[in-house]
């Protein structure tokens, strides 16, 4: 088990925080570590930023990441990795698609000429907006609240989506399995970054499995084609007992 000592904090919205600290270690865009609260558990996450500071960009939905977001500076943090598969690098033009806090995962992909395409509930959800050159993004909301009312398939509509050399997308899975099924018969490249739940991050657990894949081993990440052999994406799930349902 790795620790690290928080040395800032950062509310970022509402919901979510950005805890920085240090950690001589490669990391890759995309790929996790197990970070875990002591008294509760672990969860997978990636992380936001890749430089000489490291940070999780973190938002509350459970009792770990709750503990996690109400550490403060000077108290630890204990993760292990990095696991799973990386994004693979692209120099062309490239589009980042994101939904809620799965821009985490994309942020250390944005760069000069990046465009972007960020979908949240409300506007206090939308994340790393300003990060973007000036009519570079769109922001798509549930509730009308900033840009485009509707989900991410009203900003897809929007792009001309084969102009693009490498398109990357992190977020809820029925999010992700919306872009694909709007994606899958174009001519386009494009790696989407999966959630499922995750136990060991080592490929022991089997918990994170999808069609024989693992998603921690395997993954996160996958390309349009490995995808199109998945009938379980965007259908069905295991739970953290090992229970099949269906995803919500």
């Amino acid at each position: 088990m790795i620790h690290a000592d928080i040395i800032r904090k950062e509310k970022i919205s509402p919901t979510v925080f950005t805890l920085y600290f240090h950690w001589n270690a490669t990391v890759l865009p995309g790929q996790f570590v197990m970070v875990w609260a002591p008294g509760t558990g672990e969860i997978p996450m990636s992380l936001s930023h890749l430089g000489k500071e490291k940070a999780f960009t973190i938002k509350n939905y459970g009792q770990t990441s709750d503990k996690l977001i109400n550490l403060e500076p000077g108290e630890r943090i204990f993760f292990r990795g990095p696991y799973g598969r990386p994004f693979s690098a692209s120099k062309g033009k490239t589009l980042l698609i994101g939904g809620g806090s799965g821009m985490a995962s994309l942020h250390p992909l944005i760069k000069i000429g990046s465009s972007g395409l960020i979908a949240a509930r409300t506007k206090d959800e939308l994340l790393f907006m300003d990060e973007f050159e000036a009519g570079k993004v769109i922001a798509t909301t549930d509730d009308g609240s900033f840009g485009i009312k509707g989900n991410v398939l009203a900003g897809l509509k929007q792009l001309d989506l084969e102009s693009f050399d490498m398109i990357y997308a992190c977020g809820p899975e029925i999010m992700l399995y919306s872009v694909y099924n709007h994606l899958k018969d174009m001519k386009v490249d494009a790696e989407l970054s999966l959630e499922r739940m995750m136990k060991c991050g080592i490929g022991v657990c089997d918990s994170c499995s999808i069609n024989g894949f693992q998603l921690c081993m395997d993954g996160p990440t996958f390309t349009m084609d490995q995808l199109r052999y998945m009938n379980e994406f965007g259908s069905e799930k295991l739970t953290f007992s090992g229970k099949r349902v269906k995803v919500p």
